[in-house]
């Protein structure tokens, strides 16, 4: 585990668990080791620090490329803090630039590390859960490795002041058994991954894409 990891997970993560007590469940469905895949729903900002304080790997998650791409203090302190956090960068524009961001994850499931991704593509704008996109079951299927299907709950009732423990919502994470996607038509194995953490999650499902929520 990367150094700079470890310490936020000893900090924030433990503050996360000892404040919020997320009520984990199938954690046991999580390989202890070896290139894995979790696809999760995505209601919030804080899934990422939710998933990375109960789960007991590195996991590696996407981060818009301009943190990596920032100039001066402030853009080195950001390329830093995403390098030591093993952050994998994303190019939002869709298209063969996220196709990129999918390439930069191979090395991680190769070497047997844990990518997160999150299937609908953005955070919910409403709370239901959104038809998957492919690319993670073609990232999966280009590396050999299993898919671990996330549901999340109550992370969409956390804001960033909530942080310093004004509030705490009531906060679950439940992961499903490994899907092994070897040979699986990618449309028809995405639904059913949809399906799956749509089990998990309890929300309602839109056959849809989402649209991107508009920054405030």
């Amino acid at each position: 585990m990367l150094p700079l990891y470890w310490l936020t997970v000893q900090t924030v993560g433990t503050a996360i668990r000892s404040g919020w007590r997320p009520q984990v469940s199938g954690l046991e469905h999580v390989p202890a080791d070896g290139g894995v895949v979790l696809a999760s729903n995505h209601l919030s900002f804080a899934d990422q620090l939710f998933l990375g304080a109960v789960i007991p790997r590195h996991v590696a998650f996407w981060g818009k490329k301009e943190y990596f791409t920032g100039t001066g203090p402030r853009g080195a302190l950001n390329r830093g803090l995403m390098h030591g956090l093993g952050v994998i960068p994303v190019n939002r524009a869709g298209g063969a630039a996220s196709d990129a961001a999918f390439a930069s994850a191979v090395p991680v499931l190769a070497r047997g590390g844990m990518v997160a991704v999150f299937p609908e593509g953005t955070r919910s704008p409403d709370g239901r859960l959104y038809r998957g996109r492919t690319g993670v079951l073609r990232l999966a299927q280009s590396c050999g490795v299993p898919v671990v299907p996330v549901g999340i709950c109550g992370t969409d009732g956390v804001r960033p002041r909530d942080l310093l423990g004004r509030r705490r919502p009531r906060v679950a994470i439940s992961f499903g058994p490994p899907v092994d996607v070897a040979g699986a038509d990618v449309r028809t194995a995405t639904d059913a991954l949809m399906a799956s953490i749509q089990r998990l999650s309890g929300q309602e499902y839109v056959p849809r894409y989402a649209e991107k929520k508009k920054a405030a």
